[in-house]
């Protein structure tokens, strides 16, 4: 469905995009993942032929984004970073625009405008202008001309940047009922979002993709995966028996007095552990194996180290 393959860009003489390449089949939703300034922005413009790419192509379901440009848009919904639209129009007026743009007249086009409003809960603010919304309200707007035309291709540019956390909530949700037989890429910098919404991430720093997997399959190439963490409120944890436990690769202080087991690259632990603590006759408040962390692997990669 999307296909970028040695994609370039440089402003002023920098690179923000490096020969990037990567492919997002149908039905799923791809986290496109970075640091602020890691070229996010520069890829998705390219993607939607919005920004003219240094060399590379894009492509979305096969067609070329710059020599068929007006075909490949017929098939794309694309949601800018901060959901720009033309704060002085209300909201109903503004998708009746955009409608008419797409080419839609009589039934068909107030039917197109009815199913996005229901889709996304807008028929309470038809009437209010865009620039009076709250930022939730704008980024449901933006979605709603994004979707308006019931597109294969959904390319969404910071969706949730800025939203208090309930609106973040109703945007995610909103994403998650638009997937069923779309491609989406959602460009972010926030972690929580990649477990929310995506089942595939790919990641770049400095306009490089840095990894491509499974949200679990990047928690996997955590130092953290696997590690588990004891706590006791009526029991003094010995240390030095639990770093002797076979595997463990170090023994940290964790928040409320725990003790976090950094595990051995592939070891899992808790079967030796569970057996040290039943034979010591520790009473715990807490055992628990973590899934690894995602904000560690993040800052490794984007900084260049290896994984």
């Amino acid at each position: 469905m999307i296909e970028a393959s040695g994609l370039c860009k440089a402003f002023a003489g920098r690179a923000a995009v490096r020969g990037l390449s990567f492919s997002v089949r149908p039905g799923e939703v791809a986290g496109f993942l970075g640091p602020n300034g890691a070229g996010k922005s520069t890829t998705m413009k390219m993607l939607t032929g919005f920004l003219a790419a240094d060399a590379g192509t894009a492509r979305l379901c096969g067609l070329d984004v710059t020599r068929q440009p007006v075909a490949a848009r017929r098939l794309l919904g694309y949601l800018p970073e901060g959901a720009p639209c033309y704060g002085e129009m209300r909201v109903h007026d503004f998708l009746d625009f955009i409608a008419r743009i797409r080419g839609y007249r009589g039934a068909e086009l107030g039917n197109r405008i009815g199913r996005v409003l229901d889709l996304l809960e807008l028929h309470e603010v038809r009437e209010q202008r865009i620039d009076t919304l709250s930022k939730g309200f704008n980024r449901r707007v933006g979605l709603a001309q994004a979707v308006l035309h019931d597109p294969h291709v959904l390319i969404l540019d910071e969706p949730t940047d800025g939203l208090d956390p309930n609106q973040k909530h109703q945007v995610r949700e909103l994403i998650r009922r638009l997937a069923p037989g779309r491609t989406i890429i959602v460009s972010t910098h926030i972690l929580e979002e990649v477990g929310a919404i995506c089942s595939r991430v790919l990641l770049i720093a400095g306009g490089e993709l840095r990894a491509d997997a499974t949200p679990h399959q990047l928690q996997q190439r955590s130092r953290y995966w696997q590690a588990v963490t004891l706590r006791s409120s009526v029991t003094q944890l010995d240390e030095q028996l639990l770093a002797a436990v076979p595997g463990v690769q170090a023994v940290e202080a964790a928040a409320g007095g725990a003790l976090t087991l950094v595990p051995e690259p592939g070891c899992m632990l808790l079967p030796a552990v569970n057996a040290l603590v039943q034979q010591q006759g520790w009473a715990l408040d807490e055992l628990t194996v973590e899934p690894g962390r995602l904000d560690e692997v993040f800052r490794r990669l984007t900084r260049g180290e290896s994984s």
